[in-house]
């Protein structure tokens, strides 16, 4: 087996990289140039648009993933840069590669018996284990963001015509109808619960122990809480499954897209669509196991 070419350039390259990353990452840039550069059987810094293309298509070709091209692509674009930067080339031919389009991960999601044994464990009478519960409640029953959760304000639910009247991104507004399990959480949280919370008279819902407004930390720490005590895995759970939860739980009884997309608040529908997918995905998975004829060999 013949040894590797030196390349001066290249190790210049990983030279600076080491004064400002971990071994492992210069490591990872190293074997990536290397890889280039036994594909090219010449100088890194002499290589093509055209031959960086062709680098790419063979490496689609041999099966690699879409990660690991664009690890492999982002390592060339950088040493390019250098190269630049020090003047021994006037273009980053590396920056022209088209990278193949990542497939977007199907979003996280508790199962209905879950969800329920999430909201079960915040039960109890204690100030705090009422707000818990109305929070978890609201999370699940209405798909808030965490954010528009802790910054709802009093004034922003209405429990006899149960919606409530959130601000998301861009300072967009919106309303969601909520439930009458979320609506009766809420109601015992503000007549009993929220007054013993609420030493500084604040507007918002959510409060902590000390009276302040409860934060998106304080909410992440609660569902951790939460999910150890109904014996799920804790790094699990936080806000955002629970929208994702709602999202899913909604589409698989019935409801139609275009609704589910103005509850959540999403500017595009195509967002909103993941959410079929974890539906379909499910609905798959109940059909193979339980029909007799569907069952797939062992």
């Amino acid at each position: 087996m013949t040894s590797p070419i030196r390349d001066p350039d290249a190790e210049g390259f990983l030279a600076l990289l080491a004064a400002r990353c971990s071994p492992r990452t210069v490591d990872a840039y190293k074997r990536d140039l290397a890889a280039l550069a036994a594909y090219l059987g010449k100088p890194l810094r002499t290589a093509t648009l055209e031959e960086l293309e062709r680098y790419t298509a063979q490496l689609r070709a041999d099966g690699l993933a879409s990660s690991t091209i664009a690890r492999r692509t982002a390592a060339a674009r950088s040493f390019f840069r250098l190269q630049q930067l020090l003047g021994v080339r006037g273009d980053n031919p590396a920056a022209a590669v088209k990278l193949p389009r990542r497939a977007k991960p199907l979003p996280k999601t508790l199962s209905p018996g879950e969800a329920e044994r999430l909201i079960d464990a915040a039960k109890g009478t204690q100030p705090r284990s009422l707000r818990d519960q109305a929070l978890v409640e609201l999370l699940y029953g209405a798909g808030l963001r965490v954010s528009e959760a802790v910054g709802l304000d009093k004034s922003g639910v209405d429990l006899d015509d149960r919606f409530v009247r959130v601000t998301g991104k861009g300072g967009k507004e919106r309303v969601v109808p909520i439930g009458r399990h979320a609506a009766d959480a809420v109601r015992r949280y503000l007549s009993r619960g929220r007054p013993y919370l609420d030493r500084r008279h604040r507007p918002e819902l959510f409060l902590n122990a000390k009276g302040g407004p409860l934060t998106r930390a304080g909410a992440f720490l609660i569902l951790r809480r939460l999910a150890e005590v109904a014996g799920l895995e804790p790094t699990r759970v936080h806000p955002h499954l629970l929208r994702h939860s709602f999202a899913t739980h909604l589409l698989e009884g019935g409801a139609d897209l275009r609704s589910v997309q103005e509850m959540l608040g999403h500017a595009d529908l195509s967002t909103t669509e993941l959410y079929t997918h974890v539906s379909d995905t499910r609905r798959r998975e109940l059909y193979f196991r339980a029909h007799p004829h569907a069952r797939r060999k062992t």
